[in-house]
């Protein structure tokens, strides 16, 4: 650990014993479940007193998270969405994370808002709800109305909340600091997805990201009939407090208040998925959490979108990356969803390009009996992301989030009906992503963009080439040069040559009888002036060599190509 990491541990030395204790009983129930020491599962228990050992790996992660607090708990349903990091079965067992947060007394919101808003609530509301309609990780909504009559919800960070937040991403910086030094954690790759999940979570904090988030789809839905988006209150919110329209409609996940509405669940599940198909390829914004709780159906067949917290943006070249990407899946064109993957994604130094192209070859087979009407899009991306830890391809956090959303999409629709089918749809739409992809406007806002690179490179060109030249002329210009790989092959050889010179210094100690002597008079096999350190040397040499033969026969290289 560096010195500069001593100040934040001994800050936040109670939290780190908190952390490191929930990690410690959940690991060695983990310990004590792999070598079946059957007469110390009792020693390990959940806050409801049932035995640890009896969950699976994928679940105790998952409750030592939720023990850990918000944080840790935004942690895992941020993970979640990265199946290419964490794996299929781990993302599937996180987004089961609820943050269970008990909503602040009355008067800690009260003193928030005035310290916020700068006045009284009775000055600001005409009334409001000091009971928590809901309350997250974050924030806490309540539901209040303005003096001109229209309904309200408040959403109201957590008092404190930055605070703890600040201390246990210090914490996560340090724990993924230390994980990059664990083999075993390092295909994790625990520094990239702290940060990714530090920017996420402190988005998340400022409120005044999500007013902008949905004045944004005001202005793109505005002439949208079928679509409501809560309108905001800019006066009564700030980077704490978000006041927006209160929406009341039925929820997708009430499916019995639908039904015995006479609501047609087949259209409203074929109109939400064109909705977010126009999002996320028309505008290249879209709203990022389509669970049924945050979709409502109001009269005249309106949908409601609430929520805005999680959102995505897209741009036209990583909008065709994904068209190419769901284009391979759903037309099962092996080599343009491999050359995808490679392309988007990060690959690592030793990736076998053949094996991948195999594989996802074997993986569009699975489904080329299918019907695009019956194609499980989920099942089909699950089975992506397998392929893609396999070979430790990590994606880019765009592309993860919007494959999560269309899944999470899918998994919507075929709640209100089992015979909806995403797939589908997107092969409906495959034309006219096609068209759009080729219309004249693309290709010159394409080629615009490719003049303006053009351009900056042509300036910056001469100046580097003359950087480069004055550099050599003053014999200042290096080459560095990374070599992979050969530490071992370096390090062999090394010890070989050690091993060669111990030898034949040791053999010609004992032709020299080097004192001290062993063995004066004729002795075991008719030695006689045996040289200690000539025989010590001998068989330290004998040793090394054998240890290096089984190294080298073990990497499999001793005899073959």
């Amino acid at each position: 650990m560096r010195l500069t990491n001593i100040p934040q541990l001994y800050r936040n030395v109670n939290r780190w014993t908190e952390i490191v204790s929930v990690l410690s009983r959940y690991g060695l129930a983990d310990w004590i479940q792999r070598f079946h020491f059957d007469f110390a599962k009792n020693l390990f228990k959940d806050r409801d007193g049932e035995l640890l050992a009896r969950y699976t790996g994928e679940a105790r992660i998952r409750m030592a998270l939720e023990d850990l607090g918000p944080t840790f708990i935004k942690l895992g349903q941020i993970l979640s969405t990265r199946p290419d990091i964490v794996g299929v079965d781990l993302a599937e067992e996180l987004k089961k994370l609820q943050a269970d947060v008990p909503a602040d007394p009355p008067e800690k919101v009260r003193e928030l808002i005035e310290s916020e808003l700068g006045q009284p609530v009775e000055q600001l509301f005409s009334t409001f709800e000091e009971k928590a309609l809901a309350s997250a990780s974050i924030g806490q909504v309540h539901l209040a109305r303005l003096f001109t009559g229209e309904k309200v919800v408040v959403k109201v960070q957590h008092t404190g909340i930055e605070k703890v937040v600040h201390e246990d991403l210090e914490i996560l910086t340090g724990l993924a600091a230390l994980a990059e030094t664990v083999p075993e954690f390092r295909d994790y790759h625990p520094k990239a997805t702290v940060a990714e999940f530090q920017r996420a979570l402190r988005r998340e904090l400022d409120f005044g990201r999500e007013e902008r988030n949905i004045q944004q789809f005001e202005a793109t839905f505005e002439r949208n009939e079928t679509v409501r988006i809560p309108t905001v209150y800019p006066d009564l919110c700030t980077p704490r407090i978000l006041t927006m329209e209160y929406i009341q409609g039925i929820k997708l996940s009430q499916q019995a208040e639908l039904i015995e509405a006479g609501i047609d669940l087949s259209e409203v599940a074929r109109r939400g998925a064109e909705l977010y198909m126009h999002m996320i390829f028309e505008t290249g914004f879209y709203h990022a959490d389509p669970h049924p709780g945050n979709i409502l159906l109001l009269p005249g067949d309106v949908i409601g979108l609430i929520d805005f917290g999680m959102v995505g943006r897209i741009d036209d070249r990583l909008r065709e990356d994904i068209e190419d990407l769901l284009m391979g899946i759903t037309t099962r064109d092996a080599d343009l969803l491999s050359a995808t993957i490679m392309r988007i994604g990060s690959t690592p130094p030793d990736l076998d390009e053949r094996a991948l192209r195999r594989d996802a070859n074997d993986y569009v087979s699975d489904y080329a009996n299918q019907q695009l009407e019956g194609l499980n899009f989920a099942d089909a991306v699950n089975e992506m992301f397998k392929i893609v830890r396999a070979y430790r391809i990590q994606l880019p956090p765009q592309v993860t989030m919007l494959l999560k959303t269309m899944m999470m999409l899918d998994g919507t629709g075929r709640m209100l009906t089992p015979s909806f089918s995403l797939a589908e749809l997107f092969g409906k739409h495959r034309r006219r992503i096609m068209m759009k992809r080729f219309s004249p406007s693309r290709r010159l806002r394409k080629l615009w963009r490719m003049y303006s690179e053009l351009e900056r490179l042509a300036e910056q060109m001469p100046r580097r080439i003359s950087e480069i030249l004055e550099l050599v002329r003053v014999g200042k210009f290096d080459i560095h040069l990374d070599h992979r790989r050969l530490e071992p092959s370096v390090n062999r050889m090394v010890l070989g040559i050690m091993t060669a010179a111990l030898f034949m210094g040791s053999s010609m100690m004992l032709s020299s009888d080097v004192p001290p002597l062993l063995f004066k008079n004729e002795g075991w096999l008719q030695m006689k002036d045996l040289s200690i350190p000539g025989a010590i040397g001998l068989v330290i040499s004998f040793v090394l060599g054998a240890r290096l033969v089984l190294a080298i026969n073990r990497s499999g290289r001793l005899d073959r190509e």
